[in-house]
C-alpha cells in the first residue's frame, strides 16, 4: 500500500514512494496527524525534506505486501508509531512481527520510527514495534524532542554533510509558523470528555471539520440524528487537534442556563479578574474570546446545542474556533458551516465492531453492522456486550428479528427499529446480571438527559431512597462496579473530564437511552422514582436565589425541573424550589427560560391548586417580573391586575402581598404609557408602606423611588428630584454609598438634574456614579450600562463629539450583553442616532431611527409615547437629509401623537411642538410656525419656568418664527431675552447658547425614559 499525501479528503496514491531526493514520507495513522505535521515541518527546517502521509492500508491486502510497497528503492521512510498505528486495521501481533522482520531484512536502515505513545501506553504497542527501535518523542521539551528526531537523519544519510548543526533551542529561537509540538498541552483545558480509546473511523469528517475551521474564523456545526456519535466526534477533534490551541473549552449547551454557566466558568480559567456573579463572568469570558486576549488560539465546543434560537447569541466571535454538535441544522442560518454526521459506512462499522469484539470475523461484523443499520451508538453497546457473551452473531440477529419481548421499547417512532430492539436485548441482559444498574438507570431518567447530577442522589439519607439504590449508594465499591458495567456497554458516559471513581458523580445518558429506559418502567416504579428525584432536587435547593454564590447550584438543578415533573407536585418545598428558580432566572438575566418556566408553572398550578391558592400570587409576581423585563407590559398588566383585585378582595388593601402586586401593576402602567394612573397607585403604595413599615424600610424606599419615576414620566421634574434626593440620602445612610440601590438612586437623581437643565451638576454626579458602578458592579452590569448611557447624555449636551466614544461603547456592550431588543439597548440606540445626525451621518441615523421605531411599535404599539417620540426624531433626520416635506409630515404626526398620548402641557409635547414650528418654517408655512411657537413658548414658561433650557429654546424658536413674518423688532426682543436666559443658565459658551446666538435651527430630541 503506497502512502497518500495528507489532506482533507481522499487522494490518489503516489506513483512511487519518494526517493532520497524527494521528501521523506512521514507515515501516520488515525489520531497522529499533528505529530506527523510537526515532525515533517521540523525536519524541513533542518534541511531534511519531508512530508506527512496517512497510513491507511485496505483490510483485504496482506500486511507484508502493504509494507513492501512502502519501502522505496532508496531513501528512508519514517513511521510515527502509536497504538492507533497498529490498530488502524485488525491485524494481530504475529502478522505484524512476520511482515516487519521480512521487510527489515530486505531493506536494512530504510525504515525508521518514532514513538508518540504516551508513557502509560507503551505496553499497548505490539512486540513487533521493538524491531523498529522507535525513538520516543512524548513528554519532552521541544529542544530535546527535536534533537532526538534529527538524530535519525544524520547529514551523511541525506547527502548534505554541510547541513548546520541544530540550534540548542531551535523551536524557541524560531517560533513555528504552522504545526506546534503536540506534546505541549493547551494552557487552558476544561470540560472535555476523556478520549474514547474505542473511537474508530471518521477521519475524512474530522479532516473536513479541521480545514473548515482553519479556512476562516467562525463556527462549524456537526449535525445529525441521535446516536450517530456527534459528541464523540467533537471530543476526538478536541483531543486530536487540541495541541494547536492555547484554550480548549467544552460547554454542555443543551439549555441556555447550562450554556451560560459553562461559558462563565471559562473566565477564572482564563485568569480574568471578575466578581463571583456568573453573569459578569460570562460577559468577561465572551469579551476575552472576542478580543483574543489573553489567548487568540482558542477552541470552544458547544455540545448538544439543539436550540440555536435560545443560545445563538451566546456564541462568541473572535479569532478562535467554535465547534457545535446539534440535531438541528438551523445553525446553518447563523453563519455556521454545516457538516452532517451520517451513520458509519460499512467499512467503519466493521472496523469498530472488531475492535470492540475481536472474536468476530470481518464477515460476522459486517452482518451485525447491517442488522444494526450502522448506528454507532448501538454498535458500541452491542459489540461491548457480545465481546463477553457466548451468543453468536446469528443468534443475536435472530433476536433482533423478533425473539425478544418488545414491551420495553414503545417510544418515539423516529428512533431506528434496530435501536429499539437492540436495546431490549441489552436491557434484559442487565436485568439478569446487574439488576441494580437498571434501577439506577430508571432513576436517571427523571433528570434531564446529558449531565445527570447523581451526586445529589448520593447526598440523600438512605431512608429516602428505594432499597436497591440505597444499598448501591451505601457500598462505594459496588457503585463503581455498576458504573463500570454501564460504561462497558456504552449506556452512560462521564459528563466531564474527571475519571470515574471518587471524583466523578455526574453521568451523561444519551437521549435515546433515556427515552427507552423511561418508557419501560411500570406505574409503581414511576411513582416511586419520581418521588426520589423530587426529593433530590428539593434537598439541593440552597435557598437565597439573590445570592450570586448560589447561582451555580441553581444552574445545575433548574434544567431537571421539567423531567422530575415538579410542576405537578403539591409539596410546598417543591413550590418554593420553583419560585426560587424563577427568581434566579430573573436576577441572572435568563428571561427567556424564566418566562417559559413561569408560563408552564402558572398553567400547572392553576389546574393543580386552583385559581385562588396563595402560591398562584407568589408565582404571578415572579412571572410578571420576567415578562416586564422583556417589555411585555400588556401581558404583565393582565397578570398583576388579576392579583391586585383578588388580594384586595381577600386580604384587604393594606396587606403586604397586595401592596407588592400593586407596585407591579404601577410599573406595568408606566410601561404602557399610562403615567397618571401609575402615579396615583404609586403615591398610595408609598403612603401605605410608610404607615406599615416606616420610612427607612427597603420596600418603602423602593416605593418612593417608583413614585419619583412616575412623576418624571409626567414631566414633573422638580417633584421627582426632591423624592430622589430623599431616597438617595436615606439609602446612602442605611445601605452605604456603594450599595447597588444607592448607586441606582444616584442615576435617578442625576437624570432629574439634567432634565431640569442643571447640566454641570448632573454631569459631575453622573461621572462619579459611573465610576462607582464600574468599581462595585463591573463594566457590563446592566445598571452600569444605564449609568454610562446617562453620563454620555450629559456629555452630549456639552457637545455631541465629546460623547461619541462613550455612546459607542455603551451601545456595543448593550447589544452584546442584553441583546438588540432590550429596552435599555433601544434607549442607547436612540441616543446614538442623535449623535450620528448631529456629527455628519444622517443617512445612518435614519436607518437606526427606523429600526428603533419599528421595535417600539412592535413592543408597545404605534401610539405609545416612546414610539411617537422616536418617529419625531426620525422626522428631524429627514430634514437634515433635505427631505423637508416628508420630514415635516413625520414631525407633525409626532406632535399630534404626543398631544394625544401625554397632553398639551407635557415637556415631550412642547419639544415636539418646537420641532413642528421649525419644520413649518422650512416649508414656508410662516404663519403656522408663528402661531404654534407662540403658544408653545407660553406653555413652557408656565409649566417649566423662565430659566428652563426648553423654555428658553422655545423662545428662540418663536423669535425665528416671528422674524420670518417680518416682525423684526419683536423678534429681536424675544431673541435677546432668550439669549440672556441661556447665558445665565448654561453659560455664554455652552453649545446650546452658541447655536441660538448663531441662529442655527433649534430642535429637540425625544429621549425614552426609565420606567
Amino acid at each position: 500500500m503506497r502512502p497518500r499525501p495528507a489532506g482533507s479528503g481522499n487522494h490518489p496514491p503516489a506513483a512511487r514512494p519518494p526517493a532520497a531526493d524527494r521528501p521523506v514520507p512521514v507515515l501516520w495513522a488515525g489520531r497522529d496527524r499533528l505529530w506527523a505535521a510537526w515532525i515533517a515541518e521540523t525536519l524541513q527546517r533542518h534541511g531534511v525534506p519531508a512530508a506527512p502521509y496517512p497510513w491507511d492500508p485496505p483490510d483485504e491486502t496482506p500486511l507484508d505486501r502493504c509494507l513492501r510497497d512502502l519501502a522505496p528503492d532508496r531513501g528512508p521512510v519514517l513511521l510515527v508509531l502509536s497504538p492507533g498505528f497498529f490498530r488502524h486495521s485488525p491485524r494481530d501481533g504475529a502478522e505484524w512481527n512476520a511482515a516487519l522482520s521480512d521487510l527489515l531484512a530486505r531493506h536494512p536502515g530504510r525504515l525508521r520510527a518514532v514513538s508518540v505513545a504516551p508513557t502509560d501506553h507503551t505496553g499497548a504497542l505490539p512486540r513487533a514495534a521493538d524491531l523498529l527501535d522507535p525513538v520516543p518523542l512524548t513528554e519532552l521539551d521541544v529542544p530535546e524532542a527535536t534533537r532526538r528526531l534529527l538524530a535519525l537523519f544524520p547529514p551523511e544519510t541525506q547527502g548534505a554533510p554541510d547541513r548546520p548543526a541544530p540550534d540548542p533551542a531551535p523551536e524557541r529561537a524560531v517560533p513555528l509558523t504552522g504545526a506546534r509540538y503536540p506534546g505541549e498541552s493547551p494552557a487552558v483545558w476544561g470540560g472535555v470528555p476523556r478520549r474514547n480509546t474505542r473511537f474508530t473511523g471518521r477521519d475524512t469528517l474530522l479532516d473536513t471539520a479541521y480545514h473548515a475551521l482553519h479556512r476562516r474564523t467562525g463556527a462549524v456545526t456537526l449535525y445529525g440524528m441521535s446516536g450517530v456519535g456527534k459528541t464523540q466526534l467533537a471530543a476526538e477533534y478536541a483531543h486530536r487537534f487540541g495541541a494547536e490551541y492555547d484554550v480548549v473549552w467544552w460547554v454542555s449547551a443543551g439549555g441556555r442556563v447550562t450554556c451560560r454557566q459553562g461559558l462563565a466558568e471559562l473566565a477564572p480559567a482564563l485568569g480574568l479578574s471578575t466578581g463571583v456573579e456568573y453573569g459578569e463572568r460570562l460577559r468577561a469570558a465572551r469579551d476575552a474570546l472576542r478580543r483574543g486576549d489573553p489567548y487568540s488560539r482558542w477552541l470552544l465546543i458547544l455540545d448538544g446545542a439543539d436550540e440555536p434560537d435560545q443560545i445563538g447569541d451566546l456564541v462568541p466571535a473572535g479569532p478562535g474556533h467554535v465547534l457545535i454538535t446539534a440535531r438541528n441544522s438551523g445553525w446553518g442560518e447563523r453563519n455556521s458551516i454545516l457538516l452532517e454526521v451520517p451513520v458509519y459506512d460499512r467499512t467503519e462499522s466493521v472496523a469498530f465492531v472488531r475492535r470492540r469484539a475481536p472474536r468476530l470475523s470481518p464477515e460476522e461484523a459486517g452482518r451485525l453492522a447491517e442488522a444494526l443499520e450502522d448506528l454507532p451508538l448501538l454498535l458500541d453497546q452491542t459489540a461491548g456486550w457480545l465481546r463477553d457473551s457466548d451468543l453468536s452473531v446469528e443468534e443475536y440477529i435472530d433476536l433482533l428479528r423478533g425473539g425478544v419481548d418488545q414491551n420495553v421499547v414503545r417510544i418515539s417512532s423516529d428512533f431506528p427499529l434496530a435501536f429499539q430492539t437492540g436495546w431490549s436485548i441489552l436491557l434484559n441482559n442487565l436485568r439478569e446480571t446487574v439488576p441494580e444498574a437498571v434501577d439506577l438507570l430508571r432513576l436517571c431518567t427523571f433528570f434531564a438527559p446529558g449531565a445527570i447530577p447523581v451526586h445529589l442522589v448520593r447526598d440523600l439519607p438512605p431512608a429516602d431512597l428505594p432499597p436497591p439504590i440505597a444499598a448501591l449508594v451505601a457500598d462505594p465499591a459496588r457503585w463503581d462496579r455498576v458504573i463500570d458495567r454501564l460504561r462497558q456497554y456504552a449506556v452512560v458516559r462521564p459528563a466531564g473530564p474527571e475519571p470515574y471513581g471518587a471524583a466523578d458523580d455526574t453521568l451523561s445518558l444519551h437521549r435515546m437511552v433515556h427515552q427507552v429506559v423511561h418508557a419501560g418502567m411500570s406505574g409503581r416504579e414511576h411513582t416511586e422514582l419520581i418521588d426520589v428525584a423530587r426529593r433530590t432536587l428539593t434537598a439541593a435547593n440552597p435557598g437565597g436565589p439573590a445570592r450570586t454564590a448560589h447561582w451555580p447550584r441553581y444552574a445545575e438543578i433548574t434544567p431537571h425541573l421539567q423531567w422530575a415533573d415538579v410542576l405537578r407536585s403539591t409539596d410546598p418545598a417543591m413550590h418554593l424550589l420553583v419560585l426560587d428558580c424563577l427568581r434566579y432566572l430573573y436576577l441572572s438575566g435568563e428571561y427567556g427560560e424564566g418566562i417559559d418556566l413561569g408560563r408552564r408553572t402558572l398553567a400547572a398550578w392553576r389546574e393543580l391548586l386552583g385559581e385562588a391558592h396563595p402560591r398562584i400570587w407568589d408565582l404571578s409576581h415572579h412571572y410578571a417580573n420576567l415578562l416586564r423585563a422583556v417589555g411585555d407590559y400588556a401581558g404583565t398588566e393582565a397578570i398583576d391586575r388579576a392579583a391586585v383585585d383578588h388580594l384586595r378582595e381577600t386580604r384587604g388593601g393594606q396587606d403586604l402581598e397586595h401592596l407588592r402586586a400593586s407596585g407591579g401593576l404601577a410599573a406595568d402602567l408606566r410601561g404602557l404609557g399610562r403615567y397618571e394612573e401609575a402615579r396615583q397607585i404609586s403615591r398610595w403604595i408609598l403612603a401605605s408602606y410608610r404607615e406599615l413599615l416606616g420610612a427607612e424600610d427597603s420596600r418603602t424606599l423602593n416605593a418612593q423611588n417608583n413614585l419619583a419615576v412616575s412623576l418624571r414620566l409626567l414631566g414633573r421634574y422638580e417633584e421627582s428630584l426632591e423624592l430622589n434626593r430623599r431616597t438617595l440620602e436615606t439609602r446612602r445612610e442605611v445601605l452605604g454609598p456603594g450599595h447597588p440601590s444607592s448607586l441606582y438612586s444616584e442615576i435617578n437623581y442625576a437624570v432629574d438634574l439634567r432634565l431640569l437643565g442643571r447640566y454641570q451638576e448632573a454631569e459631575a454626579l453622573q461621572s462619579r456614579s459611573f465610576r462607582g458602578h464600574r468599581r462595585e458592579l463591573g463594566p457590563d452590569h446592566p445598571q452600569t450600562l444605564r449609568a454610562g448611557h446617562h453620563l454620555a447624555l450629559c456629555r452630549y449636551l456639552a457637545g455631541p463629539a465629546g460623547a461619541r466614544a462613550l455612546f459607542g461603547q455603551m451601545l456595543e456592550r448593550c447589544e452584546r450583553v442584553l441583546g438588540d431588543h432590550d429596552p435599555l439597548t433601544q434607549m442607547v440606540a436612540t441616543s446614538c442616532a442623535w449623535l450620528e445626525r448631529e456629527t455628519g451621518d444622517p443617512a445612518h441615523a435614519l436607518v437606526r431611527h427606523t429600526e428603533v421605531e419599528e421595535r417600539y411599535a412592535a413592543m408597545l404599539g404605534p401610539a405609545h409615547p416612546f414610539t411617537v417620540g422616536v418617529r419625531g426624531n426620525r422626522g428631524l433626520t429627514l430634514l437634515a437629509l433635505g427631505e423637508r416635506r416628508s420630514g415635516r409630515t413625520e414631525i407633525e404626526h409626532a406632535y399630534g401623537g404626543m398631544r394625544a398620548a401625554v397632553g398639551d402641557d407635557h415637556p415631550w409635547t412642547l419639544g415636539c411642538a418646537l420641532n413642528a414650528s421649525a419644520a413649518r418654517l422650512l416649508t414656508d408655512d410662516r404663519d403656522g410656525a408663528a402661531d404654534l411657537s407662540r403658544t408653545t413658548a407660553a406653555t413652557a414658561l408656565r409649566t417649566l419656568g423662565p430659566r428652563h433650557p426648553l423654555t428658553l429654546t422655545c423662545q428662540v424658536g418663536h423669535a425665528a418664527a416671528i422674524r420670518a413674518t417680518g416682525r423684526h423688532e419683536a423678534a429681536k426682543r424675544a431673541e435677546r431675552e432668550a439669549l440672556d436666559g441661556l447665558s445665565a443658565t448654561l453659560g455664554p459658551l455652552h453649545p446650546t447658547t452658541v447655536r441660538a446666538r448663531s441662529r442655527v435651527r433649534t430642535h429637540w430630541d425625544f429621549e425614552p425614559q426609565i420606567i
